[in-house]
């Protein structure tokens, strides 16, 4: 062995302090046996990991530095991914007018707390499948028990959170949104799962390696939680809706095509607005026809609460109507599926504007197995918790044990999007467990506008390094 310097001395000092500070964060101490090899690496020098440097060929030395210097690349960025932050596009529409399509993000994980990843050998920056290739992006084996380190603090009501989407644990490659258990009530399992034409491969996803969602937490574990009439009641009481939240509106003009100009004043996306001629639905929703006998154009589109009183307090519409619940579901060939919400197995009567009350699982607390908790509960007990699930007549069996409760191991918490009407959320899918937060995002470093060009106003200076909270 070599003898040391100072300075090596120093930084193996450094460094070990560093990994033990690690090792004891993540609460495995497994993980000191790591401490040879550091010491080895700046002081006793056994193994000549540098062995490389020292060749005569140029040509090969000059290869060896690329790959160190390319392994070194990936490797930090995979430690950061993992445990300190990680990039995050928007995109959908789903929390507009908060956080808008094509901002990106950055999503710290020490918001929360770093998961140990359940699927540890996989691609840095690939969340599930490697472009160009289009294969797994990670290796099944080993399987790692949820775990999440200590962060600076937990998930609270109307965070808005990133978390791997709960019902993308199964997936219809070719048809992967709605969620495979939608397709399922839709079209049958055999025929999801026999036409591959039109699903694709039926596969199965970790919970890390999930497609990443963004919504905001608004029912926290424990909760009793309804929506009436598009407002949110927890406990019985009215909730303050979000500054920016938005419905959609069938809005009549004053009997001209609108420009571009209003709908920017509007703030309203391009793919966002529609142009309604429909004479029964028009009629449905209430709106006149004019003194010709004729309907002026209506357009249907999402709409913050500030833009309406643009349109209330101007001269460029006849009338404003919040869309109906009623029509959409008279008319669900215009409107698309009306009878998409969770549990799909069950039809409580909820809908889109009008769900529960339904009580949020909380960690250790039991509930009474029946009819409508097994509806409602039973893809969290099965899905989310790993036991089995099967019913003999009037007997519930979990594990193969019969019972009459449950207690649940993990918290879950409700989402949903800012754009009340065009989101699918936990209304659509159900709950999230703990263990799918990913973090929360606290800023934004680039936001690009897809209807403008880049130079037409395509990048929105206004928001880069706005913090996500703050909208």
């Amino acid at each position: 062995m070599r003898k040391a310097t100072k300075r090596q001395w120093i930084v193996f000092a450094i460094v070990a302090i560093l990994y033990i500070l690690c090792v004891v964060w993540d609460g495995n101490y497994w993980l000191l046996l790591g401490l040879p090899v550091i010491f080895d690496i700046y002081i006793s020098r056994f193994i000549p990991w540098g062995a490389w440097k020292n060749t005569k060929n140029p040509a090969l030395r000059k290869v060896a530095e690329w790959v160190d210097a390319i392994v070194f690349a990936l490797v930090a960025v995979y430690f950061i991914n993992i445990f300190i932050f990680q990039n995050y596009k928007i995109p959908s529409s789903s929390l507009e007018k908060t956080l808008l399509v094509g901002d990106y993000l950055f999503v710290s994980k020490l918001s929360y707390g770093p998961r140990v990843p359940n699927t540890p050998l996989s691609f840095p920056l690939a969340q599930h499948t490697l472009p160009i290739v289009n294969t797994k992006s990670y290796i099944e084996w080993p399987q790692w028990d949820y775990k999440r380190l200590k962060g600076f603090g937990n998930v609270k009501r109307n965070d808005i959170v990133v978390f791997n989407f709960p019902a993308g644990d199964t997936v219809a490659r070719r048809k992967e949104n709605p969620d495979y258990y939608y397709l399922v009530k839709e079209n049958g399992r055999e025929a999801v799962h026999s036409y591959k034409r039109e699903f694709g491969e039926i596969v199965y996803r970790p919970v890390d390696r999930r497609e990443n969602y963004v919504k905001r937490c608004i029912g926290m574990p424990g909760d009793n939680l309804q929506v009436i009439n598009n407002d949110v009641y927890i406990g019985g009481e009215k909730q303050t809706l979000p500054q920016k939240v938005q419905f959609n509106y069938f809005v009549e003009t004053n009997g001209e095509l609108w420009n571009e100009k209003i709908f920017r004043m509007l703030d309203v996306r391009l793919e966002d607005r529609s142009i309604w001629g429909e004479t029964e639905i028009l009629e449905a929703v209430g709106i006149q026809r004019n003194e010709y006998g004729q309907f002026n154009p209506v357009y249907l589109m999402p709409l913050t609460q500030e833009a309406v009183q643009k349109l209330q307090k101007g001269k460029m519409c006849r009338s404003i109507h919040i869309e109906p619940e009623e029509v959409m579901r008279k008319y669900p060939g215009f409107f698309g599926p009306s009878d998409d919400s969770y549990p799909y197995d069950a039809d409580f009567g909820w809908s889109r504007d009008n769900y529960g009350p339904l009580w949020i699982p909380q960690k250790g607390a039991t509930i009474s197995l029946d009819e409508k908790n097994l509806a409602l509960y039973s893809h969290c007990i099965v899905n989310y918790e790993g036991n089995t699930l099967q019913k003999n007549g009037n007997q519930i069996l979990i594990n193969g044990k019969a019972t009459d409760s449950y207690t649940f191991k993990y918290d879950y918490y409700f989402m949903m999007g800012d754009n009340r009407h065009n989101s699918r959320d936990s209304r659509s899918w159900g709950f999230v467990p703990e263990d799918h937060v990913v973090g929360k995002p606290i800023l934004i470093w680039l936001s690009l506008d897809e209807d403008r060009g880049w130079f037409n106003g395509k990048i929105r200076w206004n928001r880069i390094f706005r913090t996500a909270s703050a909208n």
